[in-house]
């Protein structure tokens, strides 16, 4: 029992801790407020009919109709798993407890990690601190990015299962990596996985270099089988969710264009240019060590002792310029926009270098490799080169934007370095006088860096932002240059703030070699030294003004004019198009309508084309209609918008207070052509959209040309076509006509789930117009009917379960063993 209770009791005091200090961060949501993010606003706008479908069904639907035309609704939403971890899951986040959730599994996540690396129950705690309130991390719960957010939690313990697999603990080792790969791979945030996978892989190479260096080969074998057995499992508990990933993933933006125009841009997966949009400049790697060195978030608030008040102050006024001064644009790094830098604390930092001179070994390689693999990763296109070769030959790695997010690798190891040297101080490993002169190295390397920017920052550069032309535009040039001075007065005053912090860290690491206070001080006083430092930058960015009330949260998308016109139309499925807002980075027209826009990081690959090449043109002939307040003048744009015609645009919002543009010219629901042209490639396919005359001819690539034998058909004045039942995931029409007819439907076409029937009997789909679909529809009366039905989830989903029970039942069995020992006072194998 003795032994089972020191175990028990760190963990016990581990996770109050964890929930107190996430408590204590997120206390307005004691007071019942609500947390503000804009993803999750965004995301509600998006899940609304699948929502009202389930509250009206009780039942899930597969696919939505309210966001980019159309798209797999498991792209969206979680809900659809078979996982049965999804109850582990909800364990691990406190019952879903929002947003308290978020920074406890931070926490918790790593503390597992380091108990895998063997580290001090105790100091496992501490180090929990270190990775938990990364800033970084942070600023990814404030923006609502939870699946992130949670992906990120269950990185650590995949790894820290790695580790002990290959320190000999191979059957606990290999479970833990398998729960907890199955509980990040049902987030379904891909790419945050694909980093984990990158740590891993690197962690294995090392591993064998060295087992073929020490002639113990076979042991490596049985090791890596044993968690690719875990691993399989994990994949298998996942598969309805990964299938439908993977197979949609070739029809998304993820996927390879058949386009050949900008060659020199595109990959097989992802745009360069989009891929690399957010990147870090090189010299932004200092931001992990000084939070301002690049001025912090695009929108940062000043202090009033500031360059930028005093003139505001000058010109407006003090009450303006106080009100001014709360959202500048300080942030002069590379990215187009940051919501704050990737902090990781001045003190972590520095018992990172110090962790480079006390830990040596593979582990120490696997974290300098992957540590400057992150941060070049990171760099994008500031350091091409080795951007395009990932881009280029690595697997996998052309599907995923934003290449700044690589910095989480490091994020990871340089708090895992820091903690290991602190263990291997506490075991005795090194002398006094060594400790000694490392500490003092450390201190000179970290704090020099930041003395040096505080004396030559000034020369060094000349604090310019791409923010800044709009205002010299204006002939601003004055309050341009106090905001130069000022992001150099932040600059200073941040890396004087992280000399402050090394020197507390090397203060109490120098007490504790030197026995001035015992181990059960200086725990916790690092702890409190590391979670002071980082948590006031965190504070910066995710504060009590991210907080609302209940009241404001629900009015998030209360209804305009707009809305409340558009939704007398009793019409079951048409679209909308809001230009109020821009309509392909916005989510909340979907909460109310089907919108031809939303925002989505996966969006059809033949959609966004068509946005690129068609729909953002007559878009800007709408606007420039409107501009001259010509309404005339617009309803003859409409006639000439065919792309928005024939997805059956039928309202177009330019004003929330204003009723919508009603476009007379949407094609509807369906309807029959007498005409098909031919398209020998995409190139020419999304040509003719140019000048293609929707309500009459449809333009159809070659490769359908077994399903359509022929290329015009008969002129029938009788025909009729209609929509008789809708629901996101099953349309039904009812259709008559005296010959076979083409029928053009205005819905996206996704070959990998939909179904056509007519009379029952199966029908073939083909795509026509660049993404819509068409059918080949026989003479007399007939019922057609389109239903969602991917075999990639149906039969995924019965893998996923079984997988899931056998993965849980493992666990349970191996952890009801290790308990076993320790209550009969065995010894654990080292």
């Amino acid at each position: 029992m003795t032994r089972l209770k020191s175990y028990v009791l760190p963990a016990f005091v581990a996770v109050i801790s964890f929930i107190i200090l996430s408590l204590i961060y997120m206390y307005p949501s004691l007071e019942g407020k609500r947390l503000q993010q804009t993803d999750m606003v965004q995301h509600r706008g998006m899940a609304k009919e699948l929502d009202d479908f389930r509250e009206k069904t009780g039942e899930e639907t597969l696919w939505t109709n309210s966001i980019f035309g159309g798209m797999p609704a498991y792209l969206i939403s979680t809900r659809f798993t078979a996982n049965v971890t999804k109850h582990v899951h909800k364990i691990l986040t406190l019952n879903n407890w929002r947003p308290v959730c978020f920074i406890f599994m931070y926490l918790f996540g790593f503390y597992i990690a380091l108990l895998c690396f063997r580290v001090n129950k105790w100091l496992a705690i501490a180090g929990a601190v270190a990775y938990g309130f990364s800033t970084y991390f942070i600023t990814f719960i404030g923006a609502g990015h939870i699946s992130k957010v949670f992906a990120i939690g269950y990185m650590p313990p995949i790894i820290g299962g790695v580790h002990l697999t290959f320190r000999g603990k191979y059957w606990q080792g290999g479970v833990i990596t398998g729960l907890f790969l199955a509980l990040q791979l049902r987030i379904n945030h891909v790419q945050i996985t694909y980093y984990t996978l990158m740590i891993v892989v690197i962690y294995g190479v090392i591993e064998l270099v060295y087992a073929i260096r020490e002639k113990r080969l076979p042991q490596f074998i049985k090791q890596f089988s044993i968690l690719f057995l875990f691993a399989l499992l994990a994949l298998g508990s996942n598969l309805a969710n990964l299938w439908t990933t993977y197979e949609y993933g070739k029809f998304s933006i993820r996927g390879k264009s058949e386009l050949t125009t900008d060659q020199d841009n595109r990959t097989t997966g992802l745009d360069r240019d989009y891929v690399t949009q957010y990147s870090y400049g090189i010299g932004e790697t200092f931001i992990l060590l000084i939070p301002n060195f690049k001025g912090g978030s695009s929108i940062s608030e000043l202090p009033q002792k500031s360059e930028t008040f005093d003139l505001l102050k000058k010109i407006q006024g003090p009450a303006a310029a106080r009100k001014a001064i709360k959202s500048m644009p300080m942030y002069w790094g590379s990215q187009p926009f940051t919501s704050g830098p990737s902090y990781i604390g001045a003190s972590v930092i520095f018992l990172f270098v110090l962790g480079l001179f006390l830990i040596k070994g593979r582990i120490r390689w696997w974290i300098i490799v992957t540590t400057i693999l992150s941060i070049v990763l990171a760099w994008g296109d500031n350091f091409a080169v080795v951007t395009n070769f990932f881009l280029d030959y690595v697997p996998g790695y052309n599907k995923f934007r934003a290449v700044a997010t690589t910095i989480i690798m490091a994020a990871f190891t340089i708090p895992l370095m820091g903690i290991l040297a602190i263990d291997s101080i506490l075991i005795k490993s090194f002398s006094k006088k060594e400790l000694t002169k490392y500490i003092t190295s450390s201190f000179y390397i970290t704090g020099g860096i930041c003395l040096f920017f505080i004396l030559t920052a000034g020369a060094l550069f000349d604090f310019s932002s791409t923010s800044d032309q709009r205002y010299l535009a204006q002939g601003a040039d004055e309050f341009v240059e106090a905001l130069r001075s000022d992001r150099l007065m932040l600059l200073r005053q941040d890396a004087f703030r992280s000399i402050i912090f090394i020197l507390l860290t090397a203060g109490i690491l120098y007490l504790f070699v030197n026995q001035k206070i015992s181990t059960k001080y200086f725990i916790p006083g690092l702890a409190l030294v590391i979670l002071i430092d980082i948590w006031a930058i965190d504070k910066r960015y995710l504060n009590n003004d991210d907080f609302v009330t209940k009241r404001q949260h629900r009015n998030t998308f209360t209804r305009s004019k707009a809305d409340q016109y558009i939704l007398q139309d009793t019409d079951p499925n048409y679209r909308v198009l809001n230009l109020s807002l821009s309509p392909f980075q916005d989510a909340t027209t979907s909460y109310y309508h089907k919108s031809i826009g939303g925002y989505h990081g996966a969006k059809m690959r033949r959609y966004q084309e068509l946005i690129d090449h068609e729909i953002q043109q007559e878009m800007q002939m709408i606007i420039a209609a409107l501009r001259k307040g010509d309404f005339a003048l617009v309803d003859r744009v409409l006639q000439k918008t065919n792309t928005l015609n024939m997805l059956n645009t039928r309202y177009i919002i330019y004003n929330p207070e204003a009723p919508p543009i009603h476009n007379k010219y949407a094609s509807g629901n369906a309807w029959f052509v007498n005409k098909i042209q031919w398209a020998e490639n995409a190139d020419r396919e999304i040509e003719a959209l140019n000048t293609l005359r929707p309500s009459s001819e449809a333009v159809v690539d070659k490769r359908f040309s077994e399903t359509i034998h022929s290329a015009s058909f008969s002129k029938d004045t009788t025909l009729t076509i209609q929509l008789e039942k809708y629901e996101p995931n099953n349309l039904v029409y009812s259709s008559s006509s005296d010959a076979e007819q083409a029928a053009i439907f205005s819905e996206i076409y996704y070959p990998k789930g939909w179904k056509a029937t007519i009379d029952g009997e199966p029908a073939e789909i083909f795509r026509t117009n660049y993404i819509l679909r068409g059918l080949i529809v026989p003479p007399g009366k007939h019922t057609i009917e389109f239903r969602f039905e991917p075999l990639s989830y149906y039969l995924g989903s019965k893998i996923s379960l079984a997988s899931s029970i056998l993965l849980i039942i493992i666990f349970i069995g191996i952890s009801y063993i290790e308990v076993r020992k320790l209550l009969t006072d065995r010894e654990l194998k080292s």
